[in-house]
């Protein structure tokens, strides 16, 4: 269900991308100003950018396999990190074309059709920014959450475009234009280097926040009664997955089916506080007890 929620905005920020893109090339066809070209060009970023993460979603929502045995969840920080790339792209296309427009500098209307319509896509994206981190984060989607994220750059770029656009017309200096566009590339390479930086933690394995961390010790010491010890707890994120390995320490003359009954305790509880969660526990005799580990209650 989680996974449809996810794909279902995804396809949402298809639209929405669709949307502020026509209205940010009209703000720039009706004003001519370099710096609201520059503010569509990252919009034609932005419907990419939803197009590679609905796409991620979908590929992840397919479940393991004899080639993937952990499942596809990881191509979502892949996405996340291309949308970065792209994001680079846009910028430096944006500074080519500061450049040109500071060598033949071109006239910048004032029209109110052009604010009007970069007002309106300005509001569109935020609201849609908005909903796509909180969702994202809910549904522990690094592809949404990074769409959202790259949405909220272009809010802060369209506001400081449409305030130094009324500065250009108001000193009648055409160099501010250009100017400005150079401000909103350099924003832009921040929020992609950002990004990427933010992604790369995923495909490295990063282990789960300390708090969820500490929350699943918790879990593991109140509900491993007639074990002795877990030790070597690990964890990484992939997606929406938290996957969970520990070593669980028995008596040596425990049954096997006994053992077996406490580690179906742990799991069901963990998965109960851990949406998401898939638990390997290795079983040792007591010999194994490292007495430095997850003490039972």
């Amino acid at each position: 269900m989680a996974a449809h929620r996810a794909t279902s905005i995804a396809l949402g920020s298809i639209a929405v991308g669709l949307v502020v893109l026509g209205l940010k090339t009209g703000a720039y066809l009706y004003t001519g100003s370099i710096a609201l070209y520059s503010d569509a060009l990252e919009s034609t970023i932005n419907v990419l950018s939803a197009l590679l993460a609905f796409g991620a979603i979908r590929l992840g929502e397919k479940p393991a396999d004899a080639n993937h045995p952990y499942g596809h969840q990881k191509i979502e920080y892949i996405a996340a990190v291309a949308e970065g790339a792209l994001i680079l792209i846009a910028a430096f296309a944006v500074f080519h074309a500061a450049y040109e427009a500071y060598r033949a500098p071109k006239p910048v209307v004032l029209e109110p059709i052009g604010v009007g319509l970069n007002f309106a896509a300005s509001v569109i994206n935020g609201l849609w920014c908005a909903l796509l981190i909180r969702r994202g984060r809910a549904l522990r989607s690094p592809a949404l959450v990074a769409d959202g994220k790259h949405l909220l750059t272009d809010v802060i770029s369209s506001v400081g475009v449409l305030i130094a656009l009324v500065l250009v017309v108001t000193t009648g200096l055409p160099w501010l234009d250009p100017l400005l566009a150079c401000l909103v590339a350099l924003n832009i390479l921040w929020s992609g280097w950002g990004l990427m930086q933010s992604s790369f933690s995923g495909l490295m394995d990063e282990a789960a926040a300390p708090e969820e961390v500490e929350q699943i010790r918790a879990i593991i010491s109140a509900n491993a009664e007639g074990a002795i010890e877990a030790h070597d707890l690990r964890t990484r994120h992939a997606g929406p997955v938290t996957f969970v390995e520990f070593h669980l320490v028995v008596p040596a003359d425990m049954r096997v089916d006994s053992a077996h009954d406490i580690c179906d305790r742990i799991e069901s509880a963990i998965r109960a506080a851990v949406e998401g969660a898939r638990i390997t526990i290795h079983v040792e005799p007591e010999n194994k007890a490292k007495h430095q580990g997850i003490v039972v209650l």
